[in-house]
Formats: structure tokens, C-alpha cells, sequence
């Protein structure tokens, strides 16, 4: 009775050691593996470009600022108080224009950059699984969720790669 209650989880743990001897495990870093794609790098020159003006008009803006700034530091006692007034006053206006833009254009890159990373992991996942199914892979682990891992085991670049050939930047 002893030697049999000994016996039956030995056997059992031989049997899960066997089986998961069997199991194919693939490791991915899904960010790296997304934000690698040439969609990805593509869309973010895009964004670049469509924002670009608007960041000109910041940066003008600051300068104006600037300006603003060291006229009244260089003019300091030699303004008639209006005039100093009116300038401090156009300063601060021009301050507040200068955060609401920054805030908008944060907003407005900040959801497209969401789109386009919620478009492109829906297809990579997609990607994955043809890689898994096409390398008989039973789990694919992101790396963050991986303590350690040999290096033969990622597929990254694999997937990256699969992803560039099923969604060729146009």
C-alpha cells in the first residue's frame, strides 16, 4: 500500500515531464516585433510630416516668446508701464495658445499612433499564429512573461518579417 501511494505520483510526474518534453515553445517580443515593421516605421513618417507644420508653428511661437522675454529684461525701466504691461500681457497670451496647441497636438498624434498600433497588433497576432502554425509551435511566450530563454527559441524577427510579407508597406 505504501510502495503503491510512492509509486502513482511518480508516474504521474514522469508522465507530465514526457509531455511537456513534447511541447514546442516559441518566445516573442510582440512590441519589438510590431514597432520593427515597415508599416509601422512608414506611419511614423507620416505622422512626422502631417504634424510637421504644426510643430513649426510652435517652435515660431516660442521664439516669439523668447523674444518677448528678453525685450522686457532689455527694456526694463525704460517702458512706459502700458507698454511693459501690453507686452507681459501679449507674453501670456501667447504662453497659453502656445500650451493648448502642445496639449492638442499631443492628443491628436498620440490617437493616431493608438489606431495604427491597434490595427498593426491585431495583424501581428494574426501573423503569429500563421508562424506558430507553420513552425508547430504549441505556445508562443512574449518575452516579458520569460524569466529566462534560449536565443534559438525567439521569433521576432520571424514574425516581423512574415508581417512585412502579408502587409507590404504601399
Amino acid at each position: 500500500m505504501f510502495i503503491r501511494s510512492l509509486l502513482l505520483p511518480a508516474i504521474l510526474l514522469a508522465g507530465a515531464s514526457i509531455a511537456s518534453a513534447q511541447m514546442k515553445v516559441a518566445i516573442i517580443n510582440l512590441q519589438k516585433a510590431v514597432l520593427d515593421t515597415a508599416e509601422l516605421t512608414k506611419a511614423q513618417k507620416d505622422l512626422e510630416a502631417k504634424f510637421k507644420p504644426r510643430q513649426d508653428q510652435m517652435e515660431a511661437i516660442q521664439k516669439e516668446l523668447q523674444q518677448i522675454q528678453t525685450q522686457l529684461q532689455t527694456m526694463q525701466g525704460k517702458l512706459t508701464p502700458a507698454a511693459e504691461q501690453e507686452l507681459t500681457i501679449r507674453g501670456q497670451r501667447r504662453q497659453r495658445e502656445l500650451q493648448r496647441m502642445t496639449e492638442d497636438l499631443q492628443g491628436d498624434v498620440d490617437r493616431e499612433r493608438q489606431d495604427v498600433l491597434g490595427r498593426s497588433a491585431k495583424r501581428m497576432e494574426e501573423v503569429v499564429k500563421k508562424v506558430s502554425e507553420a513552425g508547430g509551435y504549441d505556445v508562443v511566450i512574449d518575452v516579458s512573461n520569460a524569466v529566462f530563454f534560449k536565443p534559438a527559441l525567439e521569433i521576432t524577427k520571424t514574425a516581423t518579417d512574415e508581417y512585412n510579407k502579408a502587409y507590404p508597406v504601399q
